[in-house]
């Protein structure tokens, strides 16, 4: 059978490729491919058991079964800290050619029964980790991150009945000062709106595949992996 593999931040950059096809046997598991793509690419072995893999935009453990013409992502650690929204009004995408709309996220929370909106904008600061910076490069796996962002809003609001959450996040260059990420979470009452808005930029670092990637007068770095 025949996979589609595809490479994302420092893979990629390392690979010089954003995927290739792969060749294995019939009830080949991801760690199968794995084994496979590290005997081929001392990238992919170096790095070993520090990325995560998805088979079509589903995270999956090593031992999940392939099937002929599987999109196999290997997902590096993401950002830590374009499409639309899916149907019915739901705004929860990544974005390229213009910075997030915190108006556009509060509009997409207000209604009759949202007594409080709190919203969140991350910008790109100047300095980190005593580091200065002088842009930030967000690359992102789209169509697995809206899917995810989307999962994000719908888990939340499950949890925290009568929220309502929308999100923007930005990919590519961003200067010092740029809009990196726009969150607006509405509920009747303050409590649950911060509630909902601090769950929804804490899980979405953790699990968006979105990567980061530091430039500064001392050289570059992929956040969570390294040079």
């Amino acid at each position: 059978m025949q996979i589609q593999v595809r490479y994302f931040a420092v893979l990629r950059e390392r690979l010089r490729r954003d995927g290739e096809r792969l060749e294995l046997p019939d009830g080949a598991t991801v760690a199968d491919a794995v084994d496979a793509l590290a005997a081929a690419h001392d990238a992919v072995a170096a790095l070993r058991g520090r990325f995560r893999a998805a088979v079509n935009m589903e995270m999956v453990d090593a031992d999940a079964a392939l099937a002929d013409g599987d999109e196999l992502a290997l997902i590096p650690p993401v950002a830590g800290g374009a499409g639309d929204g899916a149907p019915g009004g739901r705004l929860a995408r990544m974005v390229h050619d213009r910075p997030p709309s915190v108006d556009a996220c509060i509009a997409a929370v207000r209604s009759a029964d949202v007594g409080g909106i709190v919203t969140f904008i991350g910008c790109v600061r100047r300095t980190n980790r005593g580091r200065q910076v002088d842009r930030l490069e967000y690359e992102a796996y789209d169509d697995m991150a809206n899917k995810v962002l989307r999962e994000l809003c719908e888990a939340i609001e499950a949890e925290m009945p009568g929220t309502r959450l929308a999100v923007e996040h930005r990919a590519g260059v961003l200067a010092v000062g740029d809009v990196a990420v726009a969150i607006a979470a509405g509920a009747p009452h303050r409590a649950e709106a911060f509630a909902a808005c601090r769950a929804m930029i804490e899980r979405l670092k953790q699990s968006v595949p979105i990567w980061k990637k530091e430039i500064g007068p001392d050289g570059a770095e992929w956040i969570g992996v390294g040079p």
